[in-house]
């Protein structure tokens, strides 16, 4: 069997999000995983929000996403192992994305890609982060509202949280500023790399773009969000590539 070469991150692409141009944006990320070299590819890791809102009901999904799910199921039919982590706003799957043929990771997951050491996950919720961002976390993963928001038709509970996520958004009148050695994630990566050998921290969540070398000899990898550009990240099985994906098809 030919050694595959290649593996893929990508994270925060929000398909759905009615801010600048959502066909677009779904059009970039199609685009990107035609573009992913499935012959050569071992996998793609989704870290989180990849959809900016997704609920799942028993028999319901979130109608569209077609060529979303297509290209994907085309990567993975040709060999590529797809990874998902649930974000902070597409926490609420159960099921639909393993039944597609994904695997489901739960963060903070430390993976060994060819002789490197992986510490993965969306990047919410770790390390010291603010109790009100916390409490808020809890509401979203507690299995008692869960239940009972499920109670809600789906056409209403896809209009409050869709509204909810743009609402959200809209309110952040400038881009987010990654605050260095004062972040959460920052010290999280600095105290679980000090107990445990990590060569590369990857994450998504802050909608920043971040690669800073840590003290212990690892190095901690941002990947900003696709609100407006198409961005990606490659490990060649020697080093961590930045990629942009520049076209699209619609």
């Amino acid at each position: 069997m030919k050694d595959r070469k290649f593996t893929y991150f990508v994270s925060d692409v929000h398909l759905g999000l009615d801010v600048a141009d959502p066909g677009d944006r779904e059009a970039r990320f199609v685009h990107f995983l035609k573009t992913i070299p499935a012959e050569d590819t071992e996998a793609l890791y989704l870290l989180g929000d990849i959809w900016d809102f997704w609920y799942e009901y028993r028999d319901v999904v979130p109608k569209g996403y077609v060529r979303v799910f297509s290209s994907l199921m085309d990567l993975m039919d040709a060999g590529v192992r797809v990874y998902f982590f649930q974000g902070n706003h597409d926490v609420w799957t159960y099921g639909y994305f393993e039944e597609l043929g994904m695997v489901r990771l739960v963060q903070p997951a430390l993976v060994r890609i060819k002789d490197k050491v992986f510490c993965l996950g969306h990047g919410d919720g770790l390390g010291p982060v603010p109790k009100g961002y916390m409490f808020l976390r809890g509401v979203f993963h507690n299995r008692v509202l869960q239940r009972l928001f499920s109670m809600l038709h789906p056409w209403l509970a896809f209009r409050l949280g869709k509204g909810w996520s743009k609402n959200n958004r809209l309110a952040r009148h400038e881009e987010y500023v990654f605050k260095g050695e004062k972040e959460p994630l920052y010290r999280f990566a600095l105290e679980f790399s000090s107990r445990r050998h990590v060569d590369y921290f990857v994450f998504g969540h802050y909608h920043a773009d971040v690669r800073m070398a840590l003290p212990t000899g690892a190095e901690l990898i941002v990947l900003k969000d696709w609100i407006d550009g198409s961005p990606y990240l490659y490990f060649d099985g020697i080093s961590t590539v930045g990629g942009y994906c520049q076209n699209s098809e619609k």
